[in-house]
């Protein structure tokens, strides 16, 4: 199996690789972003590509449908992308995904993709355009919850980091089942619908989703979370059949 693993930036990316083999085994450039290929420790079949794909969920997908359309036209070794990975960390809407913990998304949804009206927000797919939600496979979902400790629902795609209660509350109200927020997921999980590659979304979360209170945030804690996470991902990936679309 071939992974692709996107995050937002470099310390992120480490924290990823910080899961595997002591460094790279390889790394190879693409238009715009270096990939990083890391192999896991227990010597198994699969192949990670790591790849800092930028802040915000245009630099997300632009990158990461750089590294899947390389892949595609065997511009890298070892064929195309089984999975996509969109990780990193986030915040958390609280009581239910305290700091520390880590978050799966069983849905990707964009939260602010659409249009102020008199009436309120009103998603782009009201409008007549696009979608504002993914889901990743439910059978691969239920497989790393299960061996990572992750809480499953939905991961809020946003461009504003959420920076007051009101508009906590708000997403919460448009959104009961949001568990996280971060600012890649949805791009990543364009890029990857459009080249036919499921995707994932895990977040460990590092501030609650609210007021921004720097006291509060833990993103050591996230970080070392993350690279838990990830360090446990590969026999559950290694199990699942991506071509198996009834998954």
């Amino acid at each position: 199996m071939r992974v692709l693993v996107a995050t937002a930036v470099l310390v992120e990316r480490d924290a990823v690789a910080a899961a595997f083999a002591p460094s790279p085994t390889r790394e190879y450039a693409i238009p715009g972003a270096t990939l990083s290929r890391v192999a896991p420790s227990d010597g198994g079949p699969a192949v990670f590509d790591l790849l800092a794909a930028g802040v915000g969920p245009a630099a997300a997908a632009a990158a990461t449908a750089a590294a899947l359309t390389a892949a595609a036209l065997d511009e890298q070794p070892s064929g195309p992308y089984d999975l996509v990975v969109s990780a990193g960390i986030g915040g958390g809407f609280q009581p239910e995904a305290p700091v520390g913990s880590l978050v799966l998304a069983d849905e990707i949804t964009a939260a602010d993709l659409g249009a102020e009206t008199a009436d309120g927000f009103v998603p782009v797919t009201e409008l007549g355009f696009g979608a504002v939600t993914h889901r990743p496979p439910e059978s691969l979902v239920r497989a790393v919850a299960a061996v990572t400790g992750a809480r499953t629902g939905a991961v809020l795609t946003v461009n504003t980091v959420t920076g007051s209660a009101e508009r906590a509350a708000e997403l919460r109200r448009r959104h009961p089942r949001a568990l996280a927020e971060a600012m890649e997921g949805f791009g990543v999980a364009e890029a990857a619908a459009a080249h036919g590659v499921p995707v994932l979304e895990l977040r460990a979360v590092s501030n609650p989703v609210g007021p921004r209170d720097r006291a509060a945030w833990r993103i050591g804690d996230a970080l070392a979370a993350l690279t838990g996470a990830f360090g446990k991902l590969a026999p559950a990936l290694e199990s699942w059949n991506p071509h198996d679309r009834t998954q």
